[in-house]
C-alpha cells in the first residue's frame, strides 16, 4: 500500500504545470497537484498503522517494513509541524515587542527598517507589520493601495492557509516539482490579493507601488509566516502581476468545484482496512 501510494504521488507530480489557463484554474490545478500526493501518503500511512504489522490482506502478509515506513511518514511530518508551530509562536511574540501605530484606521506594528517592507504576519489573526522605509518610499495613495493588498490577504486567511501548505512543502521537497508548485502558489496568492485590492484602489497605483518596491531590490527573507508585498516576485513574475492588474477582465469569476472531488479519493486507503485480517 505504501509503495503504491508513493508511486501515485510521484506520478502525479510529474505532470507539467499548465500556465496557459486563467488564474483561478491555475490555482485549482496547482493546489491539487501540490496537496494530493502528500495527503495521500499521510492517509495511507495512517491506514497501515491502524491495521498493524501483522496479518494478511488479499493473500499478502503484513510486515514490519511497511509498518515502520508508515510510522516514519507520520512522525517526520509531526516533528516538522511542531517545529514550524514553535517558530510561528516565537515570531508572534517578537512582533508584540514592536511599537504600535494607527495607519489609515488600521493598527500596524512598526519595524525599524530602512528598506521597504509590509506583510501580514501570524496565523489565524495575523498582525500587519510595516517598515519605516516603506512609509518614506510611498505616497499616501500608494500606501493605501498596498494596505488594500494586505487586507485582501487577511480576508482570505492566506497566512493560515500557507502555514499548512508550507508544512506540507517542508517534508515533500523530495517529490518532483514541489518547489515549482510552491512558487506558483505564491505567485497566484499575490495576484489574487492584487485583483481584490483593485476593487477599491486604482490598479495603476498598486502597480506603481510594486515597481517602487522592486526598484529597491528587496525580497526579504524572514522566518516568520507572512505575506510580504513582494513575495515570489522575480522580474518576470512582477510583470505577470502588473499585467493581471491592468487586464482586469482576467479576474477569476468561476469556482472549479470538480477539482475538490479528489478529497474523497483520500478515503480509499481507509476503505481497505476491512480487507485486512
Amino acid at each position: 500500500m505504501i509503495l503504491l501510494a508513493l508511486a501515485i504521488a510521484w506520478f502525479l507530480r510529474m505532470a507539467p504545470l499548465d500556465r496557459s489557463s486563467n488564474w483561478d484554474l491555475r490555482w485549482q490545478r496547482s493546489l491539487y497537484t501540490f496537496l494530493f500526493p502528500p495527503l495521500l501518503l499521510i492517509m495511507t500511512a495512517l491506514a497501515v498503522l491502524t491495521m498493524g504489522a501483522e496479518g494478511q490482506m488479499l493473500g499478502w502478509n503484513s510486515s514490519w517494513f511497511g509498518y515502520l515506513l508508515s510510522l516514519s511518514l507520520i512522525t517526520i511530518p509531526t516533528g516538522l509541524l511542531v517545529k514550524l508551530g514553535f517558530q510561528a509562536w516565537r515570531c508572534g511574540q517578537k512582533i508584540q515587542t514592536y511599537p504600535q501605530h494607527n495607519l489609515n484606521g488600521q493598527t500596524v506594528y512598526l519595524l525599524e527598517l530602512e528598506l521597504p517592507y509590509i506583510a501580514q504576519i501570524g496565523f489565524w489573526q495575523p498582525k500587519l507589520v510595516i517598515s519605516r522605509g516603506i512609509l518614506q518610499l510611498l505616497d499616501s495613495n500608494q500606501l493605501e493601495a498596498v494596505l488594500a493588498h494586505e487586507q485582501a490577504h487577511l480576508d482570505r486567511r492566506d497566512t493560515f492557509c500557507f502555514f499548512w501548505l508550507g508544512w506540507l512543502r517542508s517534508f515533500t521537497l523530495w517529490l518532483p516539482q514541489t518547489e515549482n508548485l510552491w512558487q506558483e502558489l505564491l505567485l497566484i496568492r499575490e495576484i489574487r490579493a492584487d485583483l481584490k485590492a483593485t476593487e477599491t484602489v486604482e490598479p495603476l497605483v498598486l502597480a506603481e507601488s510594486l515597481l517602487a518596491v522592486a526598484q529597491e531590490a528587496l525580497n526579504p527573507a524572514t522566518p516568520c509566516f507572512g505575506t510580504p508585498l513582494f513575495a515570489a516576485s522575480t522580474p518576470d513574475r512582477l510583470t505577470q502581476r502588473i499585467d493581471a492588474m491592468i487586464n482586469v477582465q482576467q479576474q477569476p469569476q468561476n469556482s472549479f468545484y470538480c477539482y475538490w472531488l479528489w478529497v474523497f479519493l483520500l478515503l480509499i486507503p481507509w476503505a481497505t482496512i476491512p480487507l485486512h485480517s
